[in-house]
């Protein structure tokens, strides 16, 4: 069923129902090997990043999987790479529900989640069990009762412990949903944690035999002093790469509509101006010393070229799936690979 017509099913029930009746659906499609159907035709073209070869620049944004109980079939609709995650070093339930809004009038998200999954040893298991073979992130964070100031412990846990099965790891600092989270942004608390995250990716490198990138995630709610200071500290750390953007705490726009006025963080069209706006900053900060990923308000092929206009090497796509369906995937896909140098 084309996806238009399954949208108003979906849309019908409580949004955090309708992503398990999603999932139910697609993972039966992909035990009889019918999910392939739903996936892009589109190869695209490789593309180097992070000393990475990914088939092709539209990858899925960490938040939709958050355990990695669905990687193989979210494979099948044809992403050039998979994050996963975020994920704590212990299961936590998040925030009390309702806590994920859809706001169709301006086709965005409202959600605050607070980092539910179910910890690391749970998302390993599925990584392991997983046939997938492509390039798959791993987006880590901290648990909302570690207090901030030993926050860097959880994520060198994290780091170690995915290190084995990651591609890359993303350091997510800007979940506006983990209270005080976002203060890891700031200049000296943001050196110490990629200081320390650097030195264990050194030992960790030795250890496994592969040096495995490390890209950190931003909010889209920076002023330009911050975004040439993360700049700086992630040129002078030696980050592999930046992800830009994570959802924005403003509601210009969407004041007027249902739900508009929740707390959490906005995804969706509301956020793609101001994500498409802090990559052309941090593309100008950077120089190209360290390739950005991407994210925020990406509906259409037309999008996706916005954000590698701005300075992106790669895309990755959550809300935009939920407003479009699968068929968004090979949109980016053919838009990116027809996208003249």
């Amino acid at each position: 069923m084309p996806y238009p017509l399954l949208r108003p099913f979906l849309f019908a029930l409580e949004p955090e129902t309708a992503h398990k009746v999603t999932f139910a659906g697609l993972e039966a499609l992909h035990a009889l090997g019918f999910a392939t159907v739903l996936g892009s035709r589109e190869r695209g073209r490789p593309v180097e990043v992070m000393g990475l070869t990914f088939p092709n620049a539209v990858g899925l944004a960490a938040g939709l999987d958050k355990n990695g109980d669905h990687i193989d079939a979210l494979a099948d609709l044809g992403f050039g790479f998979i994050e996963i995650g975020t994920v704590t070093p212990r299961p936590q339930p998040g925030n009390p529900q309702p806590r994920m809004f859809r706001l169709p009038g301006a086709e965005g998200i409202i959600n605050r989640l607070g980092f539910n999954n179910g910890g690391l040893d749970n998302l390993i298991k599925n990584v392991e069990a997983s046939q997938y073979r492509g390039i798959l992130g791993i987006n880590i964070g901290k648990n909302f009762d570690t207090p901030i100031e030993r926050a860097n412990e959880d994520y060198l846990t994290c780091l170690t412990r995915v290190y084995p099965y990651a591609s890359y790891v993303t350091v997510n600092i800007s979940s506006p949903n983990t209270k005080n989270l976002r203060q890891l942004q700031q200049s000296s608390e943001l050196e110490r944690l990629l200081a320390a995250l650097k030195d264990e990716q050194a030992r960790l490198t030795v250890r496994h035999g592969r040096y495995v990138p490390l890209a950190l995630k931003i909010a889209p709610d920076l002023d330009s002093e911050q975004i040439i200071e993360i700049a700086r500290l992630l040129v002078a750390y030696r980050f592999d790469g930046v992800i830009a953007t994570n959802t924005t705490l403003a509601r210009n726009g969407v004041e007027h509509l249902p739900h508009g006025d929740e707390t959490g963080g906005l995804s969706g069209t509301p956020v793609r101006a101001k994500s498409t706006a802090v990559i052309h900053a941090l593309a100008s900060a950077l120089k190209g010393q360290v390739p950005i990923i991407g994210v925020g308000g990406i509906l259409e092929g037309a999008h996706a070229l916005e954000k590698l206009d701005a300075g992106a090497s790669l895309v990755q796509v959550y809300s935009g799936l939920i407003y479009r369906g699968p068929g968004l995937v090979g949109e980016c896909i053919r838009a990116v690979a027809n996208r003249k140098a």
